[in-house]
């Protein structure tokens, strides 16, 4: 599988890019700004993208999306506990950044969904806490944490719809159970692993 991590926006959202090696199949999850660049990178890989997965529906992963759905004619995949913050831009916060933004979404995600992309196999794990609908994307020695889990840190829990406590029980119950050496890819900031988190994440200790 070919990872390409491509930080975004004011504040460097991170989006991802994978691809199968094989099959040219294609995912990009959380194209949260540069719309135009994110397109030249799927051209530059030779991808035909089959999903835009998002993690969560707040704006600096979601200011992409409407752009990049027009151009490469992919489904918008979100939890169905986030669809209304896509919808709403008080709650995806995109008037927080001097926007008004409302996103359609094609498809509704749930806890145990496997998303199937040329060879690889991704599966959906729900982790509410940072928002309602907030998921983690588990590959074969992967997962991609969204904004649930940082290298030395975690989401914020204080924007509307916000839950410390689902945020820290997401974490436990379902990012520390994988193992060890799995790598962790987060919504900001460089990876991890979930050995490294669980040894030194100071929320944890």
């Amino acid at each position: 599988m070919k990872i390409e991590r491509i930080p975004v926006g004011t504040i460097q959202a991170n989006c991802y890019i994978l691809g199968c090696n094989f099959t040219k199949e294609g995912i990009i999850i959380d194209p949260g700004a540069d719309a135009q660049g994110l397109i030249s990178k799927i051209k530059e890989l030779d991808l035909k993208i089959k999903y835009i997965l998002l993690t969560h529906g707040h704006y600096d992963h979601i200011a992409a999306v409407n752009e990049i759905k027009r151009k490469i004619k992919a489904p918008i995949c979100i939890h169905s506990l986030d669809k209304e913050m896509l919808e709403n831009p008080e709650l995806n916060l995109s008037t927080m950044f001097g926007q008004s933004m409302s996103v359609s979404y094609d498809i509704e995600l749930k806890e145990g969904d496997v998303l199937s992309i040329g060879n690889i196999k991704l599966k959906i794990i729900h982790t509410p806490g940072h928002t309602p609908g907030g998921i983690c994307i588990v590959g074969d020695q992967e997962v991609f944490t969204g904004d649930t889990l940082f290298a030395g840190s975690i989401g914020r829990t204080d924007f509307p719809q916000g839950n410390m406590k689902k945020l820290l029980s997401s974490i436990k119950n379902k990012l520390f159970v994988l193992p060890g050496d799995t790598k962790i890819y987060p919504g900001h900031g460089p990876s991890s692993t979930i050995e490294q988190e669980k040894n030194t994440n100071p929320f944890f200790r």
